[in-house]
């Protein structure tokens, strides 16, 4: 529950959806990438081959065509020529004969050398054939080039185009497994970081204490004539969604310089030595680049304490910490480099990390006051249309505990409210309905009541509500509602009249009555109680501890602080911290602060039991009533002084 609003449900309720994460850093638009290779290359490479192949196995033979030549065996030969069949015939060295029958087809055949045969020649020439001879063919120098050479080359470019795609994809593998050591850093120039401090609402100290990190960064030389150093790390701790990396921007932007971001958690892997290879380099890069700002989000991820009462051993864990104090303590005076870290568990962060020469300084960011929220509202309200209804003093008020990332996400709600609503103006009951959303949850139509459970809701509300208008020092009641939200069947609202940051004792005892008011109201008005008391005796018991054994409001007890029961962070085998007889008194005195608060809410109700019977009577009639129409009910029913006489008894 935040800090300042409370809400009385008849039903355990769940919080708000979580806290919206910081704004992110910008992107850094990489190169543009290479244009894909065209689609016939893939083809290049298997037709290269079967044109090498066709070339070296097959024959080459410029000028070879025409019809196919009739096959003759040396027999049929011979008979041919005998017949006078045979016009031409040409012999080559080797035997082969070729040439032309009478009917000009073409005939080859082949002599066979080892007969010897002398008489051949003398019936070619008796029977008129004209015989030539012919010389071995052989081939030009630019067919032995093609049919050679060429394919020896394609082969060697196809081996030389294989090593090379081998050696790069080796080398990428190589080059991949050295990156595992490099830092993941995202680099933003001067030109990238555009936040300002004008950007930033409030926090007015928090900019003063980084303002002079800013002044470092810029003007060095009136340190070094003053002889002073500049920070060397400035740890920025506070609740999620206060804007620490937007400050840490800011502080880029405004000194113009070189900013390294990255989470803490980046530096941790399975491997050991991984992180501090990666802090090593990370480092080195920001030296080249000086001045520069390196800045470390959720630095707790590395920067856990060490040893005893820490986190136990981790060898990957304990070396990326043991390099990151190695690197800023090994900062030269003009390096000109500053670590700037951010958390929201400072109290877990090694001692030796938080030591001066390291992080030199620590600036807390608070939740926003109401001023704070005011201004912050105004700058996400930015390009919004708002309704003339819409007060930004009223909606911060209305929003203690909300950080900085709440506020943006309540008026994103509000702005989607108004678009479920056709309408582009937003009014504060869109404010109002974003914020029941964030707190209690989403309006829930489904979860239909019966009429005796619906009654039995309103007349628990109605015992908050009118509880806490009566009581002098509670906080005032903003609205009350049987409309059921998340798990809650009915809420009653209260909003503080000023942000307090001390609860006096008179306060809390008021807070346990409204807290049992409702359970008050169903034992008077239906005689028995409900299961719909479960969360609100859950949390006054849990109020009522804290107030007997943590801030001493027991007179038996004493004023004396037990602390938490069960192990803490710095004896995590620790069981209670007390005996067991003062386990008894603190037992007795918080039953007893219950009791009282029960007998004060009964007593409140029974005395304006006309009262209340009109408020539950308004509650389901309109199932939702605010503030006003609340004190309006109760300033015109008169009191029950004026309805009895004095001395009778009351109910």
């Amino acid at each position: 529950m935040r800090p300042g609003v409370r809400i009385r449900a008849a039903y355990p309720m769940t919080e708000g959806p979580g806290l919206p994460k910081e704004s992110g850093l910008p992107k850094k638009s990489g190169s543009p990438a290479p244009a894909p290779a065209p689609s016939w290359w893939r083809w290049l490479l298997p037709a290269g081959i079967l044109i090498a192949f066709m070339l070296v196995l097959l024959p080459w033979r410029p000028g070879a065509g025409g019809t196919p030549a009739q096959a003759l065996s040396y027999t049929s030969f011979v008979s041919d020529v005998t017949a006078n069949k045979v016009s031409t015939a040409a012999i080559t060295a080797a035997g082969s004969v070729s040439g032309k029958l009478v009917d000009g087809k073409a005939y080859a055949s082949q002599i066979p050398t080892a007969l010897n045969d002398g008489d051949l020649p003398a019936l070619l020439l008796g029977h008129k054939v004209q015989v030539t001879g012919t010389i071995p063919r052989t081939n030009s120098a630019l067919a032995s080039i093609v049919g050679w050479i060429l394919p020896i080359v394609i082969i060697v470019a196809l081996f030389a185009w294989f090593a090379r795609r081998s050696s790069k994809e080796i080398t990428g593998r190589i080059g991949g497994i050295m990156a595992f050591g490099r830092s993941k850093a995202k680099v933003y120039d001067e030109d990238r970081t555009k936040t300002r401090f004008a950007d930033i609402a409030g926090y007015e100290g928090s900019k003063a204490e980084v303002m002079e990190v800013v002044d470092f960064l810029k003007h060095p030389a009136r340190y070094d004539r003053a002889g002073a150093v500049g920070p060397k790390g400035v740890l920025m701790a506070g609740p999620p969604g206060t804007g620490k990396t937007l400050l840490a921007r800011a502080v880029a932007g405004e000194a113009g310089v070189p900013f390294f971001s990255l989470s803490g958690s980046s530096f941790v892997e399975m491997f050991v030595g991984v992180g501090a290879s990666r802090v090593r380099d990370l480092f080195a890069n920001a030296r080249k680049r000086a001045p520069s700002i390196i800045f470390i989000d959720e630095i707790d991820a590395i920067g856990g304490r060490r040893g005893p009462g820490g986190f136990g051993s981790n060898d990957e864990r304990e070396q990326t910490l043991n390099q990151l104090l190695s690197e800023m303590d090994g900062f030269e005076p003009g390096a000109r480099v500053v670590v700037m870290a951010a958390t929201n568990r400072a109290e877990i962060l090694d001692a030796a990390l938080l030591r001066p020469g390291r992080f030199d300084r620590t600036v807390e960011i608070p939740l926003p006051n109401c001023v704070e929220r005011t201004a912050i509202l105004a700058i996400h309200g930015r390009g919004k249309a708002f309704a003339p209804d819409v007060d930004l003093g009223v909606v911060a008020r209305g929003t203690p505990g909300f950080s900085g990332a709440d506020l943006a996400n309540l008026v994103n709600e509000a702005a989607i409210n108004a678009v479920r609503a056709d309408r582009g103006v937003l009014s504060a009951a869109d404010f109002g309905a974003a914020r029941d959303r964030l707190l209690i949850g989403r309006r829930d139509a489904s979860n239909a009541l019966l009429p005796e459970e619906k009654h039995a809701v309103a007349v628990h509300e109605a015992g908050h509500a009118l509880v806490a208008v009566l009581s002098e020092h509670a906080d005032p009641v903003a609205k009350v509602t049987i409309l059921s939200r998340g798990a809650a069947l009915g809420v009653t609202e209260q909003l503080p009249a000023f942000e307090r940051h001390l609860y006096p004792e008179s306060h809390l005892t008021a807070s346990l009555a409204v807290r049992l008011g409702g359970r008050a109201a169903e034992i008077l008005v239906l005689a028995e109680p409900s299961t719909g008391s479960a969360s609100d005796l859950a949390g006054a018991t849990e109020l009522a501890t804290h107030m007997v054994r943590g801030w001493g409001f027991s007179a038996k007890v004493g004023p004396i602080s037990y602390g938490p029961e069960g192990p803490s962070r710095d004896n995590p085998f620790a069981g209670r911290p007390y005996a067991e007889e003062t386990q008894r008194s603190i037992d007795q005195e918080v039953a007893r602060l219950l009791r009282e608060a029960e007998d004060t809410a009964t007593s409140l109700l029974r005395g304006h039991r006309e009262t209340l019977d009109r408020v539950i009577g308004l509650l389901l009639e309109r199932e939702t009533i605010d503030g006003f129409d609340l004190a309006a009910i109760v300033a015109t029913v008169p009191g029950p002084a004026d309805l009895e006489p004095a001395g009778a008894p009351q109910g």
